[in-house]
């Protein structure tokens, strides 16, 4: 989580030479570091404005991105600039400085709607920077805010429908930065705030004529899609001769006003920005961000127009594929450490994948979103069942070895003994059953619970049944009756070390079930947190959107715009409907994740009886067909 620190701006959008735009693959490799949330300012505004001053400021700098001193437009594309936030402990302050809009250089007014639709859709504060007052012009000059209906999408259904009353859920802190400000903050001779001097200017006019309406449309856009606006009037920072002079400038040299202007402008950034949200109320992180700005750039480029649900759905594919992957690293690199100390015993090994299972699971949690139908975390929980089984396999195998190997230590004297023909002789059968006696009872004081002992001892008991039998029939001391009781018992013995071996695999099935049945419960228990939090989300964005809308149906009433405050009701309407909607769907959502998720474990339990049932009919089938066997206690 360290904050990444640069020294200076780069370019994160750039424009090439057939005119079309890209994402810098050096900033996305910057912001794929920033592991915080991210607080995104983007400055707009019309060329030689001083933008980038403000952006400097915000940065703590006193130069960074380019001033220039010319007529000339000097930044080019989108600067970015990712800062730790002077305020809030892991937060990443990231500064967008635009192109300057409206140079005729460019001869491309869609260029410009490009960059101004980009900075709305990526910061969570947007500055749109001016000179002089807030008059019908400089209005005016803000067009491209009246053409964001045809230039973002909420949706990715219903192509012709108005979704301009959803934009207030999505778009950023609105604030407009006067710079080179002389008049005096009086309305109608009394005094007013920065704020009532915009909100003065963005009044509307009654009426209905073409020029009412041209006059109020910008207004009202303005209005309708950033509730949320905040004024800062700049005097003149300096005398004339020395603004082009303005980052090598002393703050001495500068004027006190300005310079108090420009402290609470970048107080208010610092203190009432907001951490940049998805549709649906996801943080944003530094590498989300990135991702964020490659998608909506290779939108437009590609001549659609940017759509926030189709951004969310492909930042979720994004990120969930990442969050499948990160989980099972974890998973996979704890699972690694641990087979260092294979063989153990079956508990210990399916304690720790449990553990080891839901700090998988944690980990894609935290990182994914929307995973809508579960298809992720299906997968991740598929990809560890068989991770798993795989290190059950490797355990086994280390099981196997470990006591082969003993056996074969302990049985050395006996192997020796047959080579030299030791039994062959009156009492011969009696002498082997008695090391053969020793060698198992040491053979399980030593392997205690390893998962493969039983099945071992069985195959060793089936090897020496060879000799067993030979040494028995070669055995003059016994009689024919006494031969046939022995095979007997032998028989019995046996039968006996089979079903041991059965039963500890019937045991090792059960634990086994049981570790299913708890990693089914830790994971219904995260998924429905995760659900949760998502319709918190979506009910805290509804609500901001809901208290934004009353805000501004009240301004109309108190304005006497009553026709249009009543259309309002309508929205609001519909707000509290889709909101409504969404939690309801969410609900049933989780209701068919934890169905399906039940689903899943009964399944799993229902494989692992009938594997279970097989064996059993097959050791069956075994037991009817069995050769001669060796003596055993």
């Amino acid at each position: 989580m360290s904050p990444v620190n640069m020294d200076k701006p780069v370019c994160l959008i750039d424009t090439t030479s057939d005119g079309k735009m890209c994402v810098q693959q050096s900033a996305l490799q910057i912001l794929q570091k920033i592991e915080q949330p991210v607080e995104v300012v983007a400055v707009v505004g019309l060329y030689r404005t001083g933008k980038s001053y403000l952006m400097n400021r915000l940065a703590g700098k006193q130069t960074g991105f380019a001033l220039g001193s010319t007529i000339e437009s000097k930044t080019k594309g989108i600067w970015m600039w990712c800062v730790p936030h002077p305020t809030k402990e892991e937060t990443t302050l990231v500064l967008l400085d635009t192109e300057g809009l409206g140079d005729v250089n460019k001869g491309n007014s869609k260029h410009d709607t490009n960059i101004f639709s980009l900075a709305v859709l990526l910061s969570s504060t947007l500055v749109y920077n001016s000179r002089g007052t807030i008059d019908n012009r400089a209005i005016e000059e803000l067009q491209y805010v009246t053409e964001l209906t045809e230039c973002i999408k909420i949706k990715s259904s219903g192509e012709d429908a108005d979704e301009s009353s959803e934009f207030v859920k999505f778009f950023p802190r609105f604030i407009w930065a006067v710079r080179d400000f002389t008049l005096e903050l009086k309305i109608e001779d009394k005094d007013a705030t920065e704020n009532e001097y915009l909100e003065f200017a963005l009044k509307l006019k009654h009426g209905t004529s073409k020029k009412v309406m041209e006059y109020n449309l910008p207004r009202e856009c303005i209005q309708k899609f950033f509730p949320s606006r905040t004024c800062f009037t700049f005097p003149f920072p300096t005398a004339k001769e020395n603004v082009s002079r303005l980052e090598s400038l002393d703050p001495s040299d500068l004027d006190t006003k300005f310079l108090e202007v420009t402290d609470r402008f970048c107080k208010f950034v610092f203190r009432d920005s907001q951490v940049k949200m998805l549709k649906g109320g996801y943080t944003v992180i530094g590498r989300v961000f990135g991702n964020l700005a490659k998608i909506y750039v290779d939108t437009i480029s590609s001549g659609a127009v940017p759509c926030l649900d189709n951004a969310v759905i492909a930042l979720a594919m994004i990120e969930n594929e990442a969050a499948v992957k990160e989980g099972l690293e974890v998973y996979k690199s704890g699972m690694e450490k641990l087979k260092t100390s294979f063989p153990l015993e079956l508990k210990d090994l399916s304690t720790e994948h449990q553990h080891l299972s839901r700090m998988a699971t944690q980990t894609f949690m935290k990182r994914s979103f929307r995973d809508t139908d579960g298809k992720f975390l299906k997968s991740l929980e598929e990809d560890i069942n068989n991770l798993f089984d795989e290190y059950l396999n490797h355990n086994e195998q280390a099981s196997k070895r470990r006591c082969e190997n003993l056996l074969s230590s302990l049985s050395e004297t006996m192997t020796e003994k047959l080579k030299q023909g030791f039994f062959a002789k009156p009492s011969g059968y009696d002498l082997f059953c008695k090391d053969l006696e020793d060698i198992v009872e040491k053979y399980k004081r030593q392997t205690n619970n390893d998962v493969k002992a039983e099945e071992v001892l069985k195959k060793f008991m089936i090897q020496k049944s060879v000799d067993s039998k030979a040494i028995l029939q070669a055995d003059k001391k016994l009689t024919e009756n006494e031969k046939i009781i022995k095979e007997q018992q032998e028989e019995a013995a046996f039968l006996k070390q089979e079903i041991k071996a059965k039963e500890e695999e019937h045991r090792q099935l059960e634990e086994k079930m049981e570790v299913e049945r708890r990693s089914s419960e830790e994971r219904m228990r995260q998924i429905k947190e995760k659900m949760d939090e998502e319709i918190r989300l979506q009910k805290e964005e509804a609500e901001r959107a809901m208290d934004c809308k009353l805000k501004e149906q009240t301004a109309l009433l108190e304005k006497g715009f009553k026709e249009k405050a009543d259309r309002m009701t309508q929205e609001i309407e519909e707000f509290k409907r889709q909101s409504a909607e969404a939690e309801s769907n969410r609900a049933k959502e989780l209701e068919v994740r934890m169905e399906d998720s039940k689903r899943q474990y009964e399944e799993s339990i229902a494989i692992l009886r009938k594997q279970h049932q097989e064996e059993m009919e097959e050791m069956q089938r075994k037991t009817h067909a069995r050769p001669g066997r060796c003596c055993i206690i």
